[in-house]
């Protein structure tokens, strides 16, 4: 629909032709939520529903790196509480521990970023005596 609309028709008129050559050439068929209802419907309506939508799609954040930083350290001990390996806990910590290494050295915008890289010794120590702690208890279990 790039063509301008010829002089002497009405825009209505043009318009309806287009949308039936449209439908003769099957431009409409096979459109994703076919024959399901509107998403969003029953919400309030937001001005900026389509930005959400395109954030969320393509993974992004509305927050600043330095935030987005922290939280990807905070997500980054919860995953090393539940890793199943110590490679996997150095994997976790040192791909992190990268990130903020490079903050440090070129501050991203935003608020300061308070971090300092993990210690992965440290809570290389401290996953052990987690795993100790789960064995001792699971030993416990099977008596």
């Amino acid at each position: 629909m790039t063509e301008r609309k010829p002089p002497g028709i009405s825009f209505e008129t043009w318009a309806d032709r287009q949308i039936r050559e449209a439908e003769e050439r099957g431009a409409f068929a096979n459109l994703r939520g076919k024959g399901k209802p509107l998403p969003h419907l029953n919400e309030p309506y937001d001005d900026l529903w389509w930005v959400k939508e395109k954030m969320a799609r393509e993974n992004l954040s509305f927050l600043p790196p330095t935030l987005v930083l922290r939280k990807e350290a905070e997500d980054a001990l919860a995953a090393v509480e539940k890793a199943p390996s110590e490679r996997t806990v150095r994997e976790i910590l040192s791909e992190v521990n990268d990130k903020i290494r490079e903050a440090i050295r070129r501050p991203p915008p935003g608020p300061p970023l308070n971090l300092a890289p993990f210690d992965i010794e440290e809570a290389l120590r401290a996953w052990r005596e987690r795993q100790e702690r789960g064995r001792d208890r699971g030993q416990g279990a099977d008596d």
